[in-house]
């Protein structure tokens, strides 16, 4: 299959890189002169394992290729998705379509024989209909089919969420555009994918509602550390025993400091605005939003309290700055109010992040930055473990104490056990679980 992907963001880089690796000819089509200008030379405009390998293989292949004219692959390609960014609109919280528009009005000037236009970014229920109205407005003898296929990639396991998805869902009724989808897809067969089929505006559903579950399992569980700190239960063994039954399950009941990231805090703000504009209330997702909101400010108190409620002139080191490990993504970290909190109550703040700091600079440029965790504890009054990145599971407790003013460690991720913390000279505290005097 010939493919062209409009985009070289997350989304579509992934995806077309892994479509070219299904063995299908991609082409990845960008404005941005100099991001393709660096895909050209091999170099990786984003941080996620395993993907400058998967390109550099595909394109010695002759089967990924990157291009800033858009003419050329739409009118040779069998399906061409969208993948450009939505974000939140500001001002109401929307999700801004503007590019998603303005990508079907170039798409529909280039297209040439029977194509698939699938939009692959996360787009509020009803785009796909705006889509096909703007194609067949500019272009009225365009032979098209418009398609949703929503992405539920997990940066930092993106490559392996693609090519052993939990479902494939795409949404069309029309029975070409389920041929060109399946054949698209048919590598993933012998893994058994489900591959759903659904109306147009049930698949854009999908996502939001996938979404907001997700995020409301993570809230959850975040109300029930903090009760659970009051009363003296540890939530890691509420969350695994709540989590064994198979009706609530294991995933995204881990405590820490609230969501983050490219989708949760966007798509549940859009799909809150979606719902107003039909007049449902979404109560749920409301809560969940506000809980979160509030949740990542008060880990700068959690902070405060455990140096007996004052951080004026304290100096805090930060280990983790991204919203999760394996990925550069800084989009609505729980680091950035963190932070921004600590320097309000007067804190001088160090950081350290494997791969984050680049992005970071930019969100917070009044921090040190530090080459590692050692040399980010060195005379800091507290350390606060914010990213579960693997480098800080096993840290030197000993070397870290030694160079620190006060032995006070505060884990937002719950990386260690209480009684390790304790017998090493830390006082020490996490999320749910009693606290520790060393």
């Amino acid at each position: 299959m010939r493919i062209a992907m409009i985009g070289t963001g997350y989304v579509g880089l992934v995806s077309g890189a892994c479509f070219a690796d299904f063995g299908h000819d991609v082409t990845c089509v960008d404005k941005d002169e100099k991001k393709i200008a660096a895909l050209h030379r091999g170099e990786i405009p984003i941080y996620e394992p395993g993907l400058d390998e998967l390109v550099a293989t595909n394109v010695k292949a002759k089967r990924l290729d990157f291009t800033t004219d858009l003419s050329k692959p739409v009118a040779a390609a069998d399906a061409v998705f969208i993948a450009v960014g939505t974000p939140s609109r500001r001002g109401d919280g929307h999700a801004d379509l503007s590019y998603v528009y303005a990508a079907a009005r170039e798409i529909a000037q280039s297209l040439s024989g029977f194509t698939v236009v699938v939009t692959k970014s996360t787009v509020p229920v009803g785009t796909g209909d705006e889509v096909e109205r703007i194609i067949r407005e500019t272009n009225p003898l365009a032979d098209v089919v418009v398609a949703s296929n929503p992405e539920f990639l997990r940066e930092g396991a993106a490559i392996r969420d693609f090519k052993f998805p939990d479902r494939v869902v795409v949404g069309t009724s029309d029975e070409r555009g389920r041929k060109v989808m399946g054949d698209i897809y048919r590598p993933l067969s012998l893994n058994q994918a489900p591959l759903m089929f659904t109306e147009r505006r049930t698949a854009e559903m999908i996502k939001y509602a996938a979404n907001a579950f997700l995020a409301t399992k993570i809230t959850f569980i975040n109300e029930i550390a903090d009760l659970s700190e009051k009363v003296g239960a540890n939530v890691q063994e509420v969350a695994r025993g709540i989590g064994l039954d198979n009706r609530i399950g294991t995933k995204f009941l881990h405590a820490g400091p609230g969501f983050g990231g490219s989708c949760f805090p966007k798509d549940t703000k859009a799909l809150i605005k979606i719902a107003q504009d039909y007049d449902v209330s979404l109560r749920i997702v409301e809560s969940v939003l506000a809980v979160n909101e509030n949740r990542k400010r008060a880990m700068a108190r959690k902070v405060s309290q455990a140096l007996g409620g004052s951080l004026r002139g304290k100096t805090i080191a930060v280990l983790g700055l991204t919203f999760k490990p394996d990925t550069d993504d800084m989009r609505d970290a729980p680091s950035i109010p963190l932070v921004t909190g600590l320097l309000d109550m007067g804190a001088r703040v160090k950081a350290f992040d494997p791969v984050g700091m680049e992005q970071a600079k930019g969100e917070l440029p009044s921090i040190t930055y530090c080459e590692d965790a050692y040399a980010c504890a060195q005379g800091a009054d507290a350390i606060v473990i914010v990213t579960e990145w693997v480098q800080f599971r096993a840290l030197d407790l000993d070397r870290l104490k030694a160079t620190m003013t006060q032995p006070v460690v505060v884990d937002l991720r719950n990386i260690y056990r209480p009684e390790d913390m304790q017998a090493a000279g830390f006082v020490y505290e996490s999320i749910g679980r009693s606290s520790v005097q060393g």
